[in-house]
């Protein structure tokens, strides 16, 4: 047998994690929520060069993807964001309406081994608590862990980047940290809720909205029709994989 003991494992544990955590202090993007649209966005990103934190609040990432519909771990994408799938590894099979059905984990499992290997980090157990602001831009966010925010008095730590993007899905946590200040007036962002379940609507709406909402602050996937007003989709995946393509772009275009 190797000869190791419990506290060199615990050593080796601490010590490239501090590693992980100083080098994400500065970061070129921040994605907050490891859904599929972040994920998506997270691996485009750091293949066209940039440096990626993605910061997830749960223990396991991937978001919505992992339960399907009602438990059942099958997603559904339509024909146009199958090319996603077949660039992630993800197996799917074809069906009516122009319709794939593709495993949930698989798909949850696919998305995060490829954003990683990509380069992107991964912080989970990291919620978000606020955003860090100056002279009109969004220029961070305000970091705690996920077992400790709201339940200890425990101050956070701040992460730094030239870009945030919103990727928390229905809570939309980093566009309400800007709006409940007051800083969202005059744009379309004004507090609406999402609009009842229209799938192809919905699946249009993340993708033709994802955008820049406040200076240095985007949003993606289910955060657009939380921002917007968007109708909700259920469990098709599509649009959220087409939204975080299209933020990328638009992110790593600005950023250069």
């Amino acid at each position: 047998m190797d000869g190791f003991n419990n506290t060199q494992i615990s050593a080796a544990i601490v010590g490239e994690y501090y590693k992980k955590l100083t080098g994400s202090l500065q970061s070129d993007v921040i994605i907050v929520g490891a859904g599929p649209s972040g994920l998506v966005a997270a691996y485009d990103l750091t293949k066209a060069g940039l440096k990626v934190t993605i910061i997830e609040k749960r223990l396991s990432p991937g978001g919505g993807i992992w339960g399907g519909g009602i438990g059942m771990n099958e997603i559904v994408v339509q024909d146009h964001a199958v090319a996603i799938l077949d660039e992630f590894g993800v197996r799917h099979k074809p069906g009516e309406n122009a319709l794939h059905t593709a495993d949930a984990v698989e798909l949850a499992c696919g998305l995060c081994l490829k954003a990683i290997q990509a380069g992107a980090v991964m912080l989970n157990l990291m919620t978000v608590e606020d955003v860090c602001l100056s002279e009109g831009e969004v220029t961070g966010v305000v970091v705690n862990r996920s077992m400790i925010s709201g339940a200890l008095p425990v101050d956070p730590i701040m992460f730094s980047a030239g870009a945030v993007i919103d990727a928390t899905g229905h809570e939309a946590v980093i566009v309400e940290a800007v709006r409940r200040r007051g800083l969202l007036k005059g744009t379309d962002a004004d507090g609406r809720l999402e609009g009842p379940m229209d799938a192809a609507a919905g699946e249009a709406f993340v993708v033709e909205r994802a955008g820049e909402v406040y200076p240095r602050l985007w949003v993606t996937g289910m955060s657009v029709c939380a921002t917007f007003g968007g109708p909700r989709m259920g469990p098709i995946f599509g649009g959220m994989l087409l939204s975080g393509k299209r933020i990328a772009e638009m992110v790593a275009k600005s950023l250069k």
